[in-house]
């Protein structure tokens, strides 16, 4: 049904294509980005066709390289001074290129009405400026196996619960066989961006993000509770796991919690046990991961009025939406629920709370020098797993190198 609208709507916007071009001299926009791929090309061709339709006289001219190598690329671009006009930019890389004002302003530029969530908009402003319109969000979950669930006689996760009540029912699903696990989360950056904003007493940096207090007692205690579920056995080591994925142990009915991406849900759809998803748990707040793709204009393109025209377009078109749901090429951050009334018909049951977590979704600690930090607090954080530093022995040793990060 969603397909068959999709083409509809490109279809009429390509008869637009016989009306002469007014006001809008021909200009070339080059786009460059890496969420197409191999699988999304054709879905990004169907976007830009019926952009062209609307916008006769502006070709889009797309460009695209693995996640892998395009920042590599982009900035090989940005430096010898042939940035394309507009691009990608994930959360984490867009403070790097905001602060060194490669981005063109576009808070007078943009249209009143876009129907953009509020925190999805805000995520991609610096310094007062409005720097990048989001594309895209995912968020992470908490996946749950309803018949270990039965199995072990424990209720199922509500919106209420905590990590003292998630760990209470692992250890009652971890009874039920030595095959058998309560849960699996990641102990990596990204999840302690979370638990530290669950915990509402932790921040990786003062104020002005002249020095880092990732090792305050806050932090300390957010850290310690990620490696309960270890020291509880509840929770599959990498040893344990064996070669076996996260995802494979779920999928196989072996997983009783699993804290995940909404990116899975497609690959779940044909799991033969009874499964659901809820929000997280909490400390003290609830507190979910914002995980988001933005296009952004080049502060040195020639043609801005119709990069803008088209970023607005692919980021905020009802054309753009219903292909990228229809296609479950991630999801637009758009307040329309109209948008997803199709995306939410299908299981799990509870599926509407990916929306739910946007509410308090918290988007992660950026500096400029991002990729380096979150080496430097992974590489930490596996030695703590691994027995070899206690949490505030890490979290000191992370402090004193991110504030040499942020000299």
């Amino acid at each position: 049904m969603l397909r068959r609208k999709v083409l509809m709507l490109v279809g009429l916007a390509l008869l637009l294509m016989v009306a002469p071009a007014t006001a809008q001299d021909n200009v070339t926009v080059r786009f460059f980005n890496f969420t197409a791929g191999s699988d999304h090309i054709d879905d990004l061709e169907a976007i830009i066709a019926a952009f062209e339709a609307e916008n006769p006289g502006i070709t889009i001219e797309v460009d695209g390289a693995p996640f892998a190598d395009y920042f590599t690329l982009l900035q090989t671009d940005v430096i010898s001074g042939d940035a394309p006009d507009v691009f990608e930019l994930n959360y984490e890389n867009f403070v790097t290129y905001a602060a060194n004002e490669v981005l063109l302003d576009l808070t007078d530029l943009i249209s009143e009405d876009l129907p953009y969530y509020p925190r999805a908009l805000e995520a991609f402003q610096y310094e007062g400026k409005q720097l990048g319109l989001p594309e895209t969000f995912s968020t992470v979950l908490l996946y749950y196996n309803k018949d270990l669930f039965d199995q072990a006689g424990v209720d199922y996760p509500t919106t209420e619960w905590t990590w003292d009540d998630a760990l209470e029912a692992a250890i009652a699903i971890n009874a039920l066989g030595d095959d058998v696990w309560g849960l699996y989360t990641p102990i990596q950056y990204h999840e302690f961006y979370k638990k530290a904003a669950q915990q509402g007493d932790c921040e990786f940096f003062n104020e002005d993000k002249t020095e880092s207090t990732i090792n305050s007692p806050g932090c300390v205690e957010a850290l310690d509770s990620m490696i309960e579920f270890v020291r509880q056995g509840v929770m599959p080591t990498q040893a344990d796991l064996s070669g076996i994925s996260d995802m494979e142990l779920f999928r196989d009915g072996k997983l009783g919690m699993w804290v995940t991406g909404i990116w899975m849900l497609p690959a779940l759809m044909e799991m033969e046990a009874n499964w659901d998803v809820q929000i997280e748990p909490m400390i003290n707040q609830h507190a979910h991961h914002f995980f988001s793709n933005a296009v952004v204009v080049s502060a040195d393109t020639d043609v801005a009025e119709a990069a803008v025209k088209w970023a607005e377009f692919l980021s905020a078109s009802e054309v753009a939406a219903t292909v990228r749901v229809d296609s479950s090429w991630e999801l637009p951050a758009l307040n329309k629920p109209e948008y997803f009334e199709a995306y939410l018909a299908q299981p799990p049951a509870n599926r509407a709370a990916v929306f739910q977590a946007l509410e308090s979704a918290v988007p992660p600690p950026v500096i400029e020098r991002q990729a380096e930090m979150e080496d430097t607090v992974n590489r930490l954080i596996a030695r703590v797993v691994d027995g070899e530093l206690t949490a505030q022995e890490a979290l000191d040793q992370a402090k004193a190198e991110i504030d040499l990060l942020l000299q």
